[in-house]
């Protein structure tokens, strides 16, 4: 693998590696720090057989002109490889780095559009993830992410077929938890852990994005599933962009139905559970 991972490098880049080393992450693929003969450095992701990095470059590439969130800057993309600028990163979050976070994304969310979507389809974990323009948010949540990602589930024999009846109920009240938000925002939407990269106490760059125009709200809210942002991130985020009343008792839960939906698609498991205990919780 060594040996095609750089050759391939040098074919796609003209680049001169000097040798590879494995990286954590890469849902979709295996993802490698590549050496140069001059000294510097890049990110080569090789497809795992699904391919979609050709699209992964598309939206790191699309981040990078139209905002200002940092991203790394994308060499080549094709689907079966993508090779990006090496960040140089040390540790993990801190209140910093989350003030920092939050300022950036609340830059991020000041992006807007006129619909809710984006002008093609994207991918969320490898998974494809539908963005038809959508007048309404409302109408863009319900159909293409909460029943869309369960019926891929369902599909899948991960979801059984009960919950996917109550995800339906659910569905068809969502105007008892969410209004229409001010205009649609441009997201990063796969915010975890994972794909925040640090240096210090500063964010070095934002990396495996999912994006579309939406409500910014269901991207704090993954933000919050698995621990990524606490108190530090959320009070930079209110200053400068506030949250409606609401949030953090209600619609934070509701809104992670679909990065939970999305997991029990890939994984099954602990992950049905969740999403039991989130119908339950709203009376479904």
């Amino acid at each position: 693998m060594t040996r095609s991972v750089i050759d391939a490098v040098a074919r796609a880049t003209g680049a001169k590696p000097t040798g590879v080393s494995p990286m954590g992450g890469g849902c979709v693929g295996d993802v490698y720090k590549v050496r140069l003969a001059d000294g510097g450095a890049l990110v080569a992701k090789v497809a795992d057989g699904g391919g979609g990095l050709a699209i992964e470059g598309f939206m790191l590439d699309y981040l990078g002109r139209h905002s200002r969130l940092p991203v790394p800057e994308v060499v080549h993309a094709d689907d079966g490889l993508l090779v990006m600028t090496y960040l140089e990163t040390d540790g993990g979050l801190t209140a910093a780095s989350q003030a920092h976070a939050a300022e950036l994304l609340a830059d991020l969310h000041g992006i807007t559009a006129d619909q809710f979507g984006f002008e093609r389809a994207t991918l969320i974990g490898g998974l494809h993830q539908p963005n038809p323009w959508t007048a309404r948010w409302r109408d863009f949540f319900r159909d293409q992410r909460l029943l869309y990602m369960a019926r891929q589930a369902l599909d899948a024999r991960r979801l059984p077929a009960p919950l996917m009846s109550r995800i339906e109920t659910l569905a068809g009240r969502l105007e008892r938890w969410i209004d229409e938000p001010a205009a649609p925002a441009l997201i990063h939407g796969d915010m975890w852990t994972g794909n925040v990269l640090c240096r210090g106490p500063r964010i070095a760059g934002f990396v495996d994005p999912a994006i579309y125009y939406a409500d910014p709200e269901i991207e704090l809210a993954f933000s919050t599933l698995f621990g990524t942002f606490g108190d530090a991130f959320f009070s930079r985020y209110e200053a400068l962009r506030p949250l409606a009343p609401g949030f953090f008792e209600e619609r934070r839960d509701l809104y992670n139905l679909y990065p939970l939906l999305v997991h029990v698609r890939l994984f099954g498991g602990g992950y049905v559970g969740s999403v039991e205990r989130t119908l339950r919780r709203f009376g479904v």
